[in-house]
């Protein structure tokens, strides 16, 4: 129903790119704000042509006040040639959280420190087999002119040392003094190099804080994906013209997600997202779950059959595909144009009303009961019929015939009702109106 409802309004010859680009995207993420979590965040992928109009409508969305960051990502390794004005290297990622944290708050969303790399723990070592473990060193002067920060260093082996020209020890003599008393100084295995601070591994943080630009030397480029995807479908030419690199998603999820967050992927694509999602978990022993949503008729053999072909060839894990069936419009109730099947509607008035999940096995359409929630019994008096509906309302009959209460209230559906608010009081009971009020309980 959006996509043809959207599809309408879009091809509009009379509305400018801008005022179609808020139709398309406006509704969606507002739903999407309402999916997230209180501490929950969304990363956006775009171009340099839209990105200005995305951060506009984030703010009044979101709010401007739960902007984090404006991420640069090099999707491209080599500038393009032909290029008519610039080579256009890199996409950004905008990021929103949809309730910020701020100190002394109880929810809000907070990034994650990104895993240290193999290169940096290795400049970890312990030459002078220091009982404190492993140490590196680093420079103990500073790009300034402090006289009295400029004194002479003797080494073990006697060699003097001054700071180079233009430059001053980075503590004052007597702090250095404290510094090898302590053996916080370094003058090499010879002790004859210049001095240096000894700085230990269990004095640094185990993460390491994002930066905002994203070189493809760390997470990967446009030409990765599409290698990547070729090896998972090798008897496909290009199987998706612009995926993304599984180690972009990861470094997203690396942020974003604990493990057992879910991550939702609205515009799933090639399937990268549930791709990356199965291997960080291997590698991390989390256990996040997934859900891709794919409106384009390759959901099932390129998206989805991506996921099954990761998890069979080691990621391992499990999912479920499913297809949408005929869309629900409330209009059609009102025209008695496709009109929906009774467990139709009744799956899609229960969820909408309540939030829970619907229970088949307890649908009873001759008594018009469609399940119970935490709070409510719910019932429908509905027929695809367009004569039924004309006719059908809430009466006194049939609310007695509804049954003995149970401790909890009633929510009947119904094209209308002819009982005042004293007996439906009488008889516990919400009465939600076909079509208009199917959201009634919920929120």
């Amino acid at each position: 129903m959006f996509k043809d409802w959207l599809g309408k309004i879009v091809d509009n010859e009379d509305m400018t790119r801008h005022d179609k680009w808020l139709c398309m995207m406006t509704p969606r993420l507002k739903l999407l704000r309402e999916l997230l979590r209180d501490d929950g965040v969304i990363f956006i992928s775009i171009d340099d042509n839209e990105q200005h109009r995305l951060r506009q409508l984030m703010d009044e969305i979101f709010g401007q006040e739960n902007f984090i960051t404006n991420i640069i990502w090099q999707k491209k390794f080599s500038p393009q040639n032909d290029a008519k004005y610039f080579s256009d290297n890199h996409d950004f990622i905008i990021v929103y959280a949809k309730h910020k944290y701020q100190t002394g708050e109880t929810t809000g969303w907070t990034r994650n420190l990104l895993p240290r790399t193999k290169n940096m723990e290795q400049r970890f070592k312990n030459p002078d087999n220091d009982p404190r473990g492993k140490w590196s060193s680093s420079d103990m002067t500073v790009k300034r002119v402090t006289p009295k920060d400029i004194y002479p260093i003797k080494s073990p082996s006697g060699k003097t040392f001054y700071p180079p020209k233009g430059r001053s020890w980075s503590i004052s003599q007597k702090s250095f003094l404290k510094a090898v008393k302590e053996n916080n100084v370094w003058f090499g295995t010879k002790g004859s190099n210049m001095p240096r601070y000894k700085r230990f591994r269990t004095n640094v943080q185990e993460g390491i804080v994002p930066v905002t630009v994203w070189l493809h030397n760390d997470v990967g480029h446009n030409q990765n994906a599409k290698q990547e995807l070729k090896k998972i479908f090798p008897e496909s030419e290009t199987p998706f013209s612009t995926p993304k690199p599984t180690s972009l998603i990861k470094r997203v999820l690396e942020l974003s997600t604990n493990k057992d967050d879910i991550v939702l992927d609205s515009f799933a694509g090639s399937g990268t997202t549930a791709h990356a999602v199965l291997q960080l978990n291997k590698e991390d022993g989390g256990n996040r779950k997934f859900i891709l949503v794919e409106m384009e008729d390759y959901a099932d053999k390129i998206t989805a059959e991506r996921v099954r072909r990761v998890i069979k060839k080691g990621l391992g894990g499990s999912f479920s595909y499913f297809e949408l069936g005929d869309p629900i419009e409330m209009e059609s109730i009102l025209s008695g144009k496709n009109l929906p099947s009774f467990k139709e509607l009744a799956r899609y008035v229960f969820y909408t009303a309540t939030g829970e999940e619907f229970d088949e096995s307890e649908l009873d359409e001759k008594h018009q009961f469609i399940g119970q929630s935490k709070t409510h019994e719910v019932f429908l008096f509905y027929k695809p019929d367009l004569e039924y509906l004309r006719n059908t309302a809430l009466t006194l009959d049939k609310a007695k015939a509804l049954g003995k209460l149970n401790g909890k209230k009633r929510l009947v559906f119904a094209p209308t009702k002819y009982l005042d608010q004293n007996y439906l009081d009488q008889y516990q009971i919400d009465f939600a109106q076909l079509p208009f009020e199917i959201y009634k309980m919920k929120g």
